[in-house]
Order: C-alpha cells, then sequence, then structure tokens
C-alpha cells in the first residue's frame, strides 16, 4: 500500500511550498520504502494542515514525541567538559511560550536542528546530492568527511556524511573562526562504514561570517574540512 505521505509530499513540491531539498529526500523514502522519522513526518503534516486544508491532529501527543526525541541526544564525552548549552537549546522551552516573537523563533531553529538531526540518523536516509564537495582523499581514507555545498548562509541546514572503517562511532563538531564551538555530535557508524547527519547554520557562535571548520574523529585519527558561513 502507498503511504498517504506520498501523496501530501508529491502535492507540495508541485505547489513550491516547504523546503524542497528535504521534500524530496523524503519522497525518494517513500518511493523505495525506507523509513521515514517521526520529524520527518510532521514536518509535512505541519505543511499539509497549512497549505492543503488538512486537519490538525491532537498537538499533546506530538510535543510528547518530541520531548522524547529531544532526551535521546548523546552529547560526546570528551565535549561534555567543553559544550555549553544555553537556556534557549533545553527541553524545557517546549513548555512556555516567550512573550518576544525573536526569542520564540530562535529557540524553535535550536530544537529544529536538535530534531533534524535525530530524525534523519534513525531513519537512515541518505542525505547527500550528486554535487557534494568531498575531500581530494576520500575515496582512499580510512576517514573522511564531506559536505553538500562550500558556503552556507544564515538558516540553511548543512548536509554532512562521510565514512569511517576504523570505529562503530565517530564525533563531529563544527568550530567558527574563532575555534568556539559551536555544534558537535556522535554518530554510530552503519555497517558499510558511512555517516551522515545535517546540522542548521545558526545560533549561539553563529554570530559572524567567515570561514568554519568541520572535524570528525574517531578512535584512531581526525579529519576536518572548512566552508564560508554569511551572516
Amino acid at each position: 500500500m502507498t503511504d498517504p505521505l506520498f501523496d501530501d509530499v508529491q502535492t507540495l513540491l508541485d505547489k513550491e511550498k516547504g523546503d524542497e531539498r528535504i521534500l524530496k529526500q523524503i519522497l525518494r523514502a517513500c518511493e523505495n520504502n525506507e523509513v521515514i522519522s517521526n520529524y520527518e513526518r510532521n514536518y509535512v503534516k505541519n505543511l499539509a494542515e497549512k497549505y492543503l486544508g488538512r486537519l490538525p491532529e491532537n498537538t499533546d501527543d506530538q510535543s510528547t514525541e518530541e520531548k522524547q526525541t529531544i532526551s535521546d541526544v548523546i552529547v560526546p564525552t570528551p565535549l561534555q567538559q567543553k559544550i555549553e548549552i544555553p537556556t534557549s537549546m533545553t527541553p524545557q522551552i517546549i513548555q512556555k511560550k516567550p512573550k518576544n516573537p525573536k526569542m520564540l523563533i530562535g529557540a524553535g531553529m535550536a530544537v529544529l536542528a536538535i530534531i533534524i538531526v535525530i530524525g534523519i540518523s534513525q531513519s537512515g536516509i541518505s542525505i547527500m546530492e550528486s554535487d557534494s564537495i568531498i575531500d581530494s582523499d576520500s575515496s582512499s581514507a580510512s576517514l573522511s568527511i564531506q559536505t553538500d555545498l562550500s558556503s552556507y548562509q544564515k538558516g540553511d541546514i548543512i548536509s554532512i556524511s562521510g565514512k569511517s572503517n576504523t570505529s562503530e562511532t565517530i564525533n563531529i563538531s563544527i568550530e567558527n573562526q574563532n575555534d568556539q564551538l559551536v555544534w558537535s555530535e556522535q554518530l554510530s557508524v552503519k555497517k558499510d562504514g558511512r555517516f551522515s547527519t545535517l546540522a542548521i547554520a545558526g545560533g549561539p557562535g553563529w554570530d559572524k561570517s567567515g570561514t568554519y571548520t568541520i572535524k570528525v574523529e574517531n578512535n584512531m585519527e581526525t579529519k576536518s574540512k572548512t566552508f564560508s558561513f554569511k551572516v
């Protein structure tokens, strides 16, 4: 049976509503019978309610799922002393409604980034396009990292993937032009050695334009690559 999600995604693409890249990834997952995360389903549901006239479901259940999903985030042990998570990124923001609309938007971006990363990593959906920027020695190295673009603007989604042949888990981090940590995550490597995740270009530490660095570490080596960021 065809997933009803497929029709909504196709209609949203035809109407040019929502993020085209994310919708196409979900569409490919539907066509290939791949696992689709709760975040992706909720993303399409919200767009369908807004643009296709779908009736909203019980928001209490959705909030419960998001809280449970956020609680599964794993912070790498070596980075726990270094990361300072601002109050605006904690799950408590789901329970409170800031009076300032700008605060609400900033908090929403932080939660969205966490949910996207968890949803994509659990679903196993490929997040790299054909024009990915790849390290020149990635085909032969035991550890490699790549991004879909070489430059991003504030609010863009950064698609990250790579391969590690020597470890079941890897640590990924992003540092700004002042070598300050602005994002990090620990990922499980798939059986074929590949890993992938998403990050949002924005939030604490993303205040200035410049050259930012992505690092990936396993038990044996560290690889990095840079990209340009514009506020």
